[in-house]
């Protein structure tokens, strides 16, 4: 391929006629500057490029060397520093960076974009790949996510729920500000719950995104959520699916009418189209659904390690308890892959028990049929 100029290839990254005062940091922010071009073309989203980029920054910081020395050894330094200590990062989370540190040593070592042969006519060494098979951590467990992470029980969901709402009749009866606001959290979390939602999904819904179910016409406008943010992979744009309201959770329909015909004009928005409307006429953040969520699940006294997500958790267990086929949940939260959606089940004890009282119920009346017929 020479001659050919793909992206972040060194010849349009490093101008050939300049030479560097001091060519071993130039040289490295050079590799980056050519790496993110290279991601861009892919259209990968642009937080992931710079969390990419601010790794191997990191991982060059830490070791206090340049591509070009990196060996083996300095992986195993980094990672195990970054598994010690008070916070240590989780398993998917090294997995993860692992693998974003080895695909820049795939980039720096590819001859078609020539940073190899630029840095050993620089220095005198080449950059090679540290990431090895023996020295990362392996994909050898189907859910990596932290223990703590599961669905609620139905008793912890009811104290979650009863905490949002005793909350919104505390600040009423003391007079306080915020009425409006935590009348808002209280329902926007029992529909993240409602509808299975993921975090960013829920904050970049629209009032337009409520929509009528022609199968479900006692649900007005609320028969369906349209959600046009969801989870993006490898550089697509965010995928859309339509969540229906199923009637086991129709509670949430009086609810969402009540806020939207009630409650959210009292926040006095104007034409904001955000379904979530903060008091400064805004559309509510990921970080402040974080903080309601860990508010409220301090005052039900619930588990710290549980988070929002938890949520989405309980909506695809229950939605299977319920019965519903396993296709029809996939769809409904948007999974691309069925084993994605049983990564995310937690069958609750009371619904392993029915089934099992089914299978003894049956067996027995086989048995009694049996019986029945030799003794005719």
């Amino acid at each position: 391929m020479d001659g050919v100029d793909v992206p972040g290839v060194v010849r349009l990254v490093v101008p050939g006629n300049v030479r560097a005062l001091d060519p071993a940091p130039a040289m490295f922010e050079a590799m980056l500057t050519g790496w993110a071009r290279q991601q861009q073309s892919r259209l990968l989203a642009g937080k992931t490029i710079a969390d990419r980029v601010s790794l191997v920054r990191r991982f060059a910081a830490f070791n206090g060397t340049y591509p070009w020395d990196w060996t083996a050894e300095d992986v195993e330094a980094y990672f195990s520093a970054q598994v010690s200590g008070g916070s240590p990062l989780a398993h998917s989370t090294v997995r993860g960076q692992q693998s974003d540190l080895r695909m820049f040593c795939v980039f720096v070592t590819d001859a078609r974009y020539g940073w190899a042969a630029a840095c050993l006519d620089e220095f005198g060494r080449a950059p090679v790949q540290v990431c090895h098979d023996w020295n990362t951590a392996e994909h050898v467990a189907e859910f990596e996510g932290r223990p703590g992470r599961r669905a609620l029980t139905y008793d912890e969901l009811q104290a979650f729920f009863d905490a949002a709402d005793a909350r919104v009749e505390d600040i009423r009866r003391r007079g306080r500000k915020g009425v409006l606001s935590a009348w808002r959290d209280a329902v926007l979390l029992k529909a993240v719950y409602a509808y299975g939602t993921r975090r960013r999904e829920s904050a970049m819904l629209d009032l337009h995104d409520l929509r009528h179910n022609p199968r479900a016409k006692s649900y007005g406008r609320f028969g369906a959520l349209e959600v046009r943010y969801g989870k993006a992979s490898r550089g697509s744009p965010p995928k859309r699916r339509t969540v229906l309201t199923v009637p086991e959770m129709d509670w949430v329909v009086p609810l969402l009418e009540e806020w939207t015909v009630e409650v959210r004009p009292r926040f006095e928005v104007g034409g904001h189209p955000a379904l979530w409307v903060t008091e400064r006429c805004g559309r509510i953040s990921l970080r402040r659904l974080d903080e309601v969520f860990s508010l409220v699940r301090s005052l039900a006294a619930l588990p710290a390690e549980l988070e929002l997500h938890c949520l989405r958790h309980t909506y695809i267990t229950h939605l299977i308890e319920f019965g519903y086929p396993e296709r029809f949940v996939q769809d409904q939260v948007g999974h691309q892959y069925a084993s994605t959606t049983a990564l995310y089940t937690w069958v609750g004890d009371e619904y392993r028990n029915r089934l099992l009282e089914d299978s003894l119920r049956r067996r027995a009346e086989r048995a009694a049929a049996r019986k029945g017929s030799s003794a005719r």
